[in-house]
């Protein structure tokens, strides 16, 4: 037997782990690392919540508002708008004033009457309003016209909206906001923690220990998991407070396994994105680059009907997007299990592709 084989033979060996052991110290380590880093406390609760409190403050009466529109004179047709509680409506003194408050942009348009003469003037600077006001207008100026033929109407008009009256538009922001919120714990979580291990070289250390590389996986993702529920827990807490009023539906719940799905698909962009870069500031760099676009193309800031058609069905592949709406389904629109068929599926598979992806191109040193 040679030297070296007696020194290999006669080296102490590693005690022996068990994988619950290992599992339960790293998923402590690195709980407690999370706590203990105020930067990485702030950007996963505080940042989005700032979001969702400033959002909700600035939106929080939208749905009391209504167009004011400018008035002179009387009539059926004032007296028919002011019934209709379609807009409000402000007294002029006379037609040039009025006017002059619509060219000063303080109005969005006036309607005076002088016996059977109706007079609409609106700014087409505002196109939205301008259009919103002449379709209300016209339809006031109808039903007066034909109230006046002493004929009953041929057509009757059944309307109403299909959530409840009292809903604000909270009920949407708190859905996307949580999404987004949700995507920074995990791909940040993921991504700067495994670049830092690899460059302190502790996946080295962890990779030569009996500790198995899924242990090491495993923890930082039940810390992920963990954060997310804690961002749930924190997120719809706030926005039921009365000042946001957020109205959860009856099978609210169901937003809590897809949560935990939304989860593991941002893990896996971090993931692979821990894999890619060398340096903490790519890494960061390379999380924003990927976290706040897909906020904007999937509806965590702003409808995405206000985008075109093309960028519409270009975010149908992004995670957030598929999230968001199947929060919003059993949150806020009253859907069951059944609407979250296709989400679950699509972040299923967008978790297995990165994940498969991530692992191929994972190194544990640099």
């Amino acid at each position: 037997m040679t030297v070296t084989e007696e020194r290999e033979r006669t080296r102490p060996r590693p005690a022996t782990v068990s994988g619950s052991s290992s599992f339960r110290a790293l998923s402590v380590a690195m709980f407690k690392g999370f706590v203990r880093d105020k930067a990485t406390l702030f950007f996963t609760f505080l940042f989005p919540l700032m979001f969702l409190l400033i959002f909700g403050l600035i939106f929080g009466n939208q749905g009391a508002s209504k167009t004011e529109v400018g008035v002179v004179g009387e009539g059926q047709v004032i007296q028919a708008l002011e019934r209709s509680e379609a807009v409000e409506l402000k007294r002029m003194d006379s037609a040039e004033a009025a006017e002059q408050q619509v060219r000063s942009g303080d109005l969005p348009a006036f309607v005076a009457q002088d016996g059977t003469d109706v007079t609409l003037r609106f700014a087409a600077s505002d196109r939205t309003r301008a259009g919103t006001v002449y379709g209300i207008v016209r339809g006031v100026v109808d039903r007066v016209n034909v109230a006046a033929t002493g004929q009953p109407p041929r057509f009757e008009l059944d309307s109403a909206q299909v959530e409840d009256s009292s809903l604000k538009p909270i009920q949407y922001l708190a859905p996307g906001l949580m999404s987004w919120a949700v995507s920074i714990a995990a791909v940040f979580g993921a991504a700067l923690t495994f670049v830092n291990w690899r460059k302190k070289q502790v996946l080295r250390r962890l990779r030569l220990a009996p500790v198995w590389p899924l242990t090491v996986l495993g923890s930082r993702l039940v810390v992920s998991l963990g954060v997310a529920l804690l961002q749930f827990g924190v997120f719809v807490g706030i926005a039921l407070l009365p000042v946001f009023g957020l109205q959860l539906s009856g099978q609210w719940w169901l937003a809590v396994p897809l949560l935990l799905l939304g989860t593991l698909a941002f893990f896996s962009v971090g993931m692979l994105i821990g894999a890619l870069c060398k340096t903490e500031e790519s890494a960061n760099g390379a999380s924003n680059l990927v976290v706040l676009p897909m906020a904007f193309l999937s509806g965590a800031f702003f409808p995405t009907d206000l985008m075109p058609q093309w960028l519409q069905n270009a975010a149908q592949v992004l995670p957030m997007r598929h999230l968001n709406e199947g929060m919003l389904d059993v949150m806020v629109r009253g859907e069951g299990v059944d609407a979250l068929a296709v989400p679950a599926l699509v972040l299923v598979a967008f978790t297995a592709v990165l994940g498969l992806l991530a692992a191929k191109l994972f190194r544990w040193e640099d």
